[in-house]
């Protein structure tokens, strides 16, 4: 093996749900990658602290964490919500000129310029939140996910009115262009709420390369199995190692 740092890939998870997603990812993605599951206040480990519901708080928050002494390639992977984050931590990084993410992956995410399916929870009924989200197919009636969302429902709300905040900040021209950022969309087939034609509009949001894979499961396909993570450990080793080739030396 090669005597250069591991390439880290820093997950963030989906709305109403927390970092333990992400264990047992570190033997999935093999060699030369770090996993760093990356909490938000409020999330598990933070758990004692109020979750942030705004573009501004989150980057108060994450920020710090990024734009330290470079320690070499990383990657930032989101899901559903995570994506959102991982997009945003991004584009702020572009903003500020500070060297972002050699890939940035998101799952189970459409692109925030498209029409949104999230509902506004500052007038919506619970009722109404839990409808969309299993009546429209992506969590089965009766499933374990169903009774998780019911039961995180108040973090639910509080995680749905940040990726408002996210989405609406998002659409918000940058002063800096856009990124350049090379992107990995991973969606799922049987996913209404992010289809695999998801992929199409991630175009608009990066001047880099844009590639796509599909996996097997609904919308929380982040739980369980090895594929995912292989599949973002192999992506972040061949992001690691262009990402290299582009330092100049000397």
């Amino acid at each position: 093996m090669s005597d250069e740092q591991p390439v880290r890939l820093h997950c963030f998870a989906h709305s109403a749900g927390g970092v333990s997603v992400f264990d047992g990812w570190a033997e999935s993605a093999g060699p030369g990658v770090e996993v760093r599951a990356v909490s938000l206040p409020g999330e598990q480990r933070r758990r004692s602290e109020p979750r942030v519901t705004t573009h501004e708080a989150l980057l108060a928050d994450l920020l710090p964490q990024f734009t330290g002494p470079p320690c070499g390639p990383y990657v930032l992977y989101g899901h559903g919500l995570g994506a959102l984050v991982a997009l945003t931590v991004t584009r702020a990084l572009h903003e500020a000129g500070v060297p972002g993410p050699a890939l940035l992956a998101v799952s189970a995410c459409p692109p925030p310029h498209t029409p949104s399916a999230l509902p506004d929870v500052r007038g919506a009924t619970d009722a109404d939140v839990l409808h969309l989200l299993g009546g429209q197919g992506a969590v089965p009636p009766g499933s374990d996910e169903g009774i998780v969302l019911r039961a995180m429902l108040p973090v639910l709300r509080a995680d749905l009115e940040l990726a408002k905040a996210l989405e609406e900040a998002a659409r918000t021209p940058s002063s800096t262009g856009p990124l350049t950022t090379p992107v990995l969309v991973v969606s799922s087939q049987a996913n209404p709420l992010a289809p695999p034609t998801i992929t199409d509009g991630w175009w608009q949001w990066t001047q880099g390369p844009v590639r796509s894979r599909t996996v097997p499961g609904r919308h929380f396909f982040v739980r369980g199995g090895r594929e995912l993570p292989r599949l973002l450990g192999r992506a972040c080793r061949v992001a690691g190692r262009l990402a290299r080739q582009r330092v100049p030396v000397g």
